[in-house]
């Protein structure tokens, strides 16, 4: 039986990069933490952190606050069934989502569950082809990926579709593409993009233009509100989901730079297969919002996965 202490200190290692901070977060000494993380690597067999600065799990200690993440997130649960004192608590759920949902509909579907429960949420914020690796790593209960691959131990349940569209300010386009939208006008033209796992762009200009990664000027922006008044603004084009877009489109701010054209990006909730309450609500609140919010798969045939 692996003792849940341990576990603990395993867990505020990781989270927090570092003993020192892992000893604050816990109310105990330093030594206390590594006296704890060196016994639970006896009683595996293995190494559970890299001693590096910054500090890192070794694949063992990944799978290890896995484990421990879920028997934590079971055992808050059946407390609050079965304490009165618990119910003035609160239950802290982690979960990966990209950033153009963050910023657009993800919050009305998180809302019912906020208004229920005392929860504390943690979000890990990533481009919807990396955030996969949060689940297999342990970091979330859950998280929204445009990767349709199940990992073992968990189910993929289909949200739904948010097409992208390369969307720019009218005076950028009279700038940049005055003779029409081309592949030679890339070339010198500034696109936005989110941060260096950002593939949107790139499998954009390949796909309609031809036009490779290194061929054109780049502004990188990690935040989906910058990011899109950069474009309003005139100083880049950018892909942009319809979500977030609709309205500036309406009003002639925004404009599509090649109507027809655009990436389909599918979406789906990855969550852990327990028998939890919690991951249930979670799943029925994000589906009924995306019923809502997204796309049907059915209206998009042409979808972009993960390369």
């Amino acid at each position: 039986m692996l003792d849940l202490r341990q576990m603990a200190a395993l867990a505020a290692i990781i989270e927090e990069q570092s003993f020192e901070k892992a000893a604050r977060k816990l109310h105990i000494t330093q030594s206390a933490v590594s006296q704890r993380l060196r016994q639970l690597e006896e009683k595996l067999g293995q190494t559970l952190v890299v001693r590096s600065n910054p500090i890192q799990a070794t694949r063992a200690g990944q799978q290890a606050v896995k484990y421990f993440r879920q028997v934590s997130m079971l055992q808050n649960e059946l407390m609050d069934e079965l304490s009165l004192e618990q119910q003035s608590g609160y239950t802290k759920v982690s979960i990966g989502v990209n950033a153009d949902s963050l910023e657009t509909w993800f919050l009305d579907a998180m809302a019912p569950l906020l208004n229920e429960r005392q929860l504390l949420l943690d979000m890990k914020v990533d481009d919807q082809d990396q955030t996969h690796h949060l689940l297999r790593t342990g970091e979330v209960l859950g998280c929204i990926t445009a990767s349709p691959e199940a990992m073992q131990g968990c189910s993929c349940i289909p949200l739904g579709v948010t097409p992208y569209r390369c969307l720019a300010s009218p005076e950028y386009i009279a700038r940049y593409f005055p003779d029409g939208v081309d592949a030679a006008g890339f070339f010198r033209a500034p696109v936005a993009e989110f941060n260096n796992k950002d593939e949107l762009q790139n499998r954009y200009l390949e796909k309609f233009f031809d036009v490779a990664p290194g061929d054109y000027p780049r502004h990188r922006i990690p935040s989906s509100v910058t990011f899109f008044e950069m474009i309003l603004r005139g100083y880049a084009c950018g892909m942009v989901p319809d979500q977030q877009s609709r309205e500036m489109v309406a009003a002639g701010k925004a404009v599509d730079m090649t109507p027809g054209r655009y990436l389909a990006i599918p979406l789906y909730w990855h969550v852990w297969n327990l028998k939890s309450d919690l991951a249930k609500s979670l799943t029925h609140c994000l589906t009924d919002a995306a019923d809502v919010h997204l796309d049907s798969f059915d209206d998009h045939p042409d979808l972009t996965h993960p390369g």
